[in-house]
């Protein structure tokens, strides 16, 4: 695919698979089995926290989250794809956190992105996933990258950084070492998306928040932000954005801090709304908004308390969504 420019394909028929504009009803999911805290990304991820079990321990009690989550999504009918990659001499804790470096388009594009830190680049591997995707059903008709980025030093990991109002082709995005805007902007162009709305962002240390994805979560009809962690001239724009075409639930600093923005809305093969979460999430989002929520589809927590605390991401974190076209097989 030419820099700048999107695809613009025509497909005759659509399949069962077929996912909607803004929620894929499939997703690929990496097993932990390298997972650990990872020093060099807690740099700038404030949500990571060194524990006293031993790595074992760690990645046994990560493996069985990762277990439990991956039936409970199929169960209820969301097709996932186990990317279990090979190992290789460098070590990837973070490979549980597949969303940081590739997405893909219903055009039937994939493209992978730079990653800021150097050991998870070790993660990214294309040929691979791409072989899996197939052998799922799924259709890849081009491939782009964003990588060449990292050799002037800007990077954007893909949809933890960038979260997308497909309905409204509009990508929402907190700048910060890992989402650089010159890069962001040419993505945008490239999948031929017309609004970037990009904003600063300031914890209480003054960092910015590492991941956009943590702070802000959107679905078909509602956005949930932590809206606290934006400037207040920027705030008032970001907020009247949304509520054009969205429903605005805002979350405090505590609520994000257990990971309510890091949420995701997903489809059944049916075409049924599901909204995967944390329990931690879960537990933090008042009554109020946990109803508010559900009327958007129903609500899946699950415990990933291990992978939350050592590795600093949620569940939507684990979660990369595939909005290819699924194969059609001839009547």
């Amino acid at each position: 695919m030419n820099q700048g420019t999107a695809l613009h394909l025509k497909w005759p028929r659509q399949s069962k698979l077929q996912c909607s504009v803004q929620n894929a009803n499939c997703v690929v999911m990496v097993p932990p089995k390298e997972f650990g805290f990872n020093a060099e990304t807690a740099k700038d991820n404030e949500f990571q926290q060194p524990v006293t079990m031993d790595s074992v321990a760690v990645r046994a009690a990560a493996m069985g989250e990762f277990n439990t989550m991956v039936a409970a999504l199929r169960k209820v009918g969301v097709q996932v794809v186990e990317f279990d990659y090979p190992k290789s001499e460098q070590e990837t804790p973070d490979a549980v956190f597949p969303n940081n470096w590739f997405s893909t388009t219903q055009d039937g594009a994939f493209y992978t992105f730079p990653m800021a830190c150097n050991n998870r680049q070790h993660e990214v591997r294309p040929e691979a996933l791409m072989k899996s995707l197939r052998a799922a059903g799924r259709v890849i008709i081009a491939t782009d990258s964003m990588e060449s980025y990292a050799k002037r030093g800007a990077y954007l990991e893909s949809t933890g950084v960038m979260v997308k109002d497909h309905v409204n082709r509009t990508i929402y995005a907190a700048l910060s070492q890992r989402c650089e805007r010159e890069a962001l902007e040419d993505y945008a162009k490239r999948i031929g998306y017309h609004r970037v709305v990009s904003f600063q962002t300031a914890l209480p240390s003054g960092l910015p928040i590492y991941h956009t994805n943590v702070m802000m979560a959107i679905g078909e009809n509602f956005a949930v932000i932590c809206a606290d962690l934006i400037p207040e001239y920027e705030r008032r724009f970001v907020i009247k954005s949304l509520a054009k075409s969205k429903q605005v639930i805002t979350i405090s600093e505590p609520q994000m801090n257990h990971f309510c923005g890091n949420i995701l809305q997903l489809e059944t093969v049916n075409g049924d709304k599901v909204i995967a979460m944390s329990q931690s999430a879960y537990d933090a989002f008042t009554p109020s908004q946990r109803q508010q929520l559900s009327t958007h589809g129903k609500l899946l927590p699950f415990d990933v308390s291990t992978i939350e605390t050592v590795g600093g991401g949620s569940v939507r974190c684990m979660l990369s969504e595939i909005f290819l076209p699924s194969r059609v097989k001839s009547l």
